[in-house]
């Protein structure tokens, strides 16, 4: 959608097509007249348009009937999102969106208007190369619900490791203890649990997830409590949820699953 909206800025009513209403469409087909890789392109899209237009006019139940007895022939299930950015889409998953959009920016005086996005000699080479690390990538899977997050980076496995390790799990033998961890056995062992759980909660709001999402995360960040006191390395994060943005610290002793003799 975003790169639609970067190709459809200030476009030529010439080349998005006086009456049609698929503008995108209709500056691929253009583009793809002079275009090698983009007339591939248009055919690909117009090959799969018209396996949903058959998909949608068949009766109800001889789709799946088909679809058993061949392998050969499937016929493709797109999302309606999937339908309305086909173009652009299609292109990304045959890793030549950044080859269309470059030669789109250098022809851009045919197609755009000289205040236009991609006729901006820095913005214009900037959005095709930023497509290229997408198209670089094999988009072989659907997407699933968390789609939007990604697994933690390796700094904070090893916290949430040392976390979880430090807790109940001293006496197993097939596991190291963990670093700098010192089990007191004293009548505060309640305040320790938790402790434990909240420091266990927080390294888990480390991770990227569907209500949060990390921004930044820095160790050993200096905090001091009061004047009279020593300042407290500690592990800083900065996350973002939809409505606002969070600043955590918390002290290396509790990353560490350690409360030490300080209170």
């Amino acid at each position: 959608g975003v790169v639609e909206a970067c190709l459809l800025h200030m476009l030529k009513r010439r080349a998005a097509g006086f009456l049609r209403t698929d503008k995108v469409a209709a500056l691929f087909t253009k583009v793809g007249k002079t275009c090698a890789i983009a007339g591939d392109v248009c055919k690909k899209v117009q090959e799969l348009q018209q396996q949903v237009e058959s998909r949608k006019n068949q009766p109800n139940g001889q789709e799946p009937l088909k679809r058993q007895g061949s392998t050969t022939s499937k016929t493709p299930v797109l999302t309606p999102q999937a339908i309305k950015h086909i173009w652009v889409r299609t292109a990304l998953i045959e890793k030549v969106l950044d080859k269309i959009v470059q030669y789109i920016v250098d022809n851009c005086s045919k197609y755009y208007e000289k205040e236009a996005l991609l006729a901006d000699p820095v913005c214009g080479p900037i959005l095709a190369s930023l497509l290229v690390g997408p198209c670089a990538l094999e988009y072989t899977k659907l997407k699933t619900a968390d789609h939007y997050w990604t697994d933690p980076s390796a700094d904070e496995l090893v916290q949430r490791h040392r976390i979880h390790g430090a807790h109940g799990r001293q006496d197993s033998p097939s596991k190291r203890p963990a670093l700098g961890v010192r089990k007191r056995h004293s009548s505060g062992s309640t305040s320790e649990d938790r402790f434990a759980a909240s420091a266990r909660e927080y390294v888990e709001s480390l991770h990227q997830n569907s209500r949060t999402h990390l921004l930044y995360g820095k160790n050993n960040v200096l905090v001091q409590p009061k004047d009279d006191l020593e300042a407290i390395p500690g592990y800083l994060s900065l996350h973002q949820s939809a409505d606002s943005l969070t600043l955590k610290w918390t002290p290396n002793q509790l990353m560490n699953g350690t409360l030490g003799d300080s209170e």
